[in-house]
């Protein structure tokens, strides 16, 4: 691919005006076994769809489901597939993956491409890829050998636990919309961390292809140009989002080609300076200046205070392969650690996909970890007694899974039991056995909708629990462990995640988009893989479920259950709701016996890369 030339912008249809208002094979293609018929790929979803609303509740369920069938074929989705034999890089957006394959191709390591895969994804994927967000990396440095860095965001030093709360105790939209939405961004030195610690190549040179994409031109691909017509309304409050993305009311089409040359500028900062052009100098003043003018309350001090965190990787064991994720502040590798543990005696692999068993499986020990998710978990700098050897120990984990009847347990009765999006992953592994699994995020799409020198900035403040009890923006009720407080890092969903297979081999490298979706996501992925031995498109692929502890639904993707299996899921106490209209998004890359294969996700777009 070769990048734009350009910076005209060329419409390529005709627009509507807005109104006012991832073994693993274990040897992945040289041991499937034989799975029951998967259904085929879900209808399209909007990528950003379920940050914009909280999840649906039973009135909102189409009075039609769309049931699998037995005569569902298996999802095909070529366009997203990419193989490589020494290398591959999968990301959401195609023009970011070939920056990314690039950097591989030239020598690179797998960190080099994953921080100019990012940089690049800050341009051409705007509702997700950052400058003014946060995220976390894992990296497989070697066998044995893995590492996590933490560039979440932070709550201004101004920030208080009822900023977000209205006279009368209730949550406003302020944590969701606008200026004070915004946490401190840490993706700019979260970036420049891991490769100071772990790059090869020179900085400058990770950095200066999203320069040419942002200054030249990028083209906009279908997914992006839905999004932006979907949050259009949001990014026109602000005008300086809506010139880039919304110019005369007029949301960009899928073919346009658009430079940014104040996003340029900033990342030339950004190239010469390392963090200091962006926490300090003219971005940070830009930064504070907007912040002024909008009532938020990021500082200058807040900005040159900010420092990404390293931190010891979560690992866990799930059959006979070791899996490596994040800890807190991201919940998900705890959440994954515990569905596994659970389910560690029940072989899901003998079970019919998404039969009555599979799903109840799932359900109450996704009940479980969410709960112990929603109550106990939050950032350790503030929260220095999460029981993480109780959540993740065989015997209590044991405990809980004796508790899994053969019905529905009310999730009202699970936190008994426990006292005492938008975001955007890139994946991607090197010759060398290096393996990166990358999740940034600005929260909900395009974040909390104010542009600073080209870049939005995030929404992640609703991450915490603005009113402990209270359902967020993605419908977690969440608990005084994650109220606000300065400095401290709100608690996440993201789940980077790696598997090595008994060898000590990198086998799996997975990640999502999606708010608690994600977790979900990733774990399917997996699951779907090494439990069912599917290949890796279709792992990614097939329709999934999903259950969050609160609210006590289980949202059910299109083609996803039969309608036999939905008849028995009701019958057991299941509340189902076919309304939810997205279930995250994945990609992810798994070892073949020819090397490497990826797959991005075709609810979200994107591509797999490599040589």
């Amino acid at each position: 691919m070769t990048l734009p030339t350009t910076s005209t912008v060329r419409r390529a249809r005709p627009r509507r005006l807005l109104g006012a208002s991832v073994l693993l094979g274990i040897g992945l293609a040289a041991c499937q076994r034989t799975a029951p018929p998967p259904p085929p790929p879900p209808p399209e979803a909007p990528r950003d769809a379920a940050v914009a609303v909280a999840p649906p509740t039973p009135a909102d369920t189409p009075k039609e489901p769309v049931y699998r069938t037995e005569t569902t074929p298996d999802p095909v989705v070529p366009a997203l597939l990419g193989t490589g034999k020494t290398f591959l890089v999968v990301s959401e957006a195609a023009q970011a993956t070939e920056v990314g394959r690039q950097v591989l191709a030239t020598g690179g390591n797998a960190v080099d491409a994953a921080v100019a895969t990012a940089f690049a994804l800050a341009v051409v994927h705007p509702s997700a890829g950052n400058l003014g967000g946060g995220g976390f990396a894992v990296v497989r440095v070697a066998k044995g050998k893995a590492v996590a860095l933490d560039f979440r965001e932070t709550a201004p030093a101004a920030a208080t636990d009822t900023m977000f709360l209205d006279e009368k105790g209730n949550p406003t939209l302020d944590s969701r919309v606008g200026h004070r939405a915004s946490g401190v961004p840490g993706s700019v030195a979260g970036l420049y961390e891991l490769h100071r610690k772990l790059g090869k190549k020179p900085w400058k040179d990770l950095v200066e292809p999203a320069i040419r994409l942002a200054r030249e031109g990028f083209v906009i691909d279908e997914h992006t140009a839905k999004g932006i017509a979907r949050r259009a309304e949001l990014l026109l409050k602000y005008p300086k989002s809506a010139e880039i993305w919304v110019p005369d009311r007029t949301p960009r089409a899928a073919g346009d080609t658009v430079s940014i040359p104040l996003l340029a500028l900033a990342l030339e900062r950004i190239r010469d300076q390392g963090p200091a052009g962006f926490y300090q100098g003219p971005t940070a003043q830009a930064i504070v200046d907007e912040m002024k003018a909008g009532g938020g309350l990021i500082t200058a001090e807040d900005l040159a205070g900010y420092r990404a965190v390293w931190r010891e990787p979560l690992r866990f064991s799930y059959r006979g392969t070791s899996v490596i994720s994040m800890p807190p502040p991201s919940s998900g590798g705890i959440v994954l650690a515990m569905t596994a543990g659970m389910l560690r005696k029940t072989e899901l692999g003998k079970l019919p996909w998404h039969g009555y068993e599979h799903v109840h499986w799932l359900v109450e020990t996704w009940r479980r970890a969410f709960a112990a998710r929603n109550e106990l978990l939050g950032d350790p700098a503030f929260v220095n007694d999460m029981p993480l050897t109780t959540l993740l120990s065989t015997a209590y984990l044991d405990k809980l899974a004796a508790t899994i009847g053969p019905g529905a347990t009310p999730s009202t009765d699970v936190k008994a039991l426990l006292e005492g999006d938008h975001t955007t992953n890139l994946s991607v592994v090197d010759p060398n056995g290096m393996a990166v699994a990358l999740t940034t995020t600005l929260n909900t799409a395009f974040g909390s909708g104010v542009t600073v020198h080209g870049f939005l900035l995030n929404n992640e403040m609703d991450d915490f629990a603005v009113k402990p009890g209270t359902p967020n923006v993605f419908g977690l009720v969440q608990w005084s462990r994650n109220r606000i407080e300065p400095g401290k890092r709100m608690l996440s969903s993201m789940t980077p995640t790696i598997v090595e297979d008994r060898t000590g081999e990198v086998a799996l490298v997975v990640g999502a988009q999606g708010g608690p979706r994600i977790i979900s996501a990733v774990w399917q992925t997996l699951s779907n893989v090494i439990d069912f031995g599917y290949p890796v498109g279709t792992a990614v692929a097939l329709p999934r479920i999903h259950h969050q502890h609160r609210p006590d639904l289980v949202l059910v993707e299109a083609s996803s259950i039969t309608r036999e299996t939905a008849d028995e899921l009701r019958a057991a106490g299941y509340t189902l709701d076919f309304g939810s209209p997205f279930f995250g998004a994945a990609n992810a890359i798994a070892r073949t016996k020819a090397g490497w294969a990826g797959a991005g996700d075709p609810r979200s777009g994107g591509a797999a890369m490599g040589d």
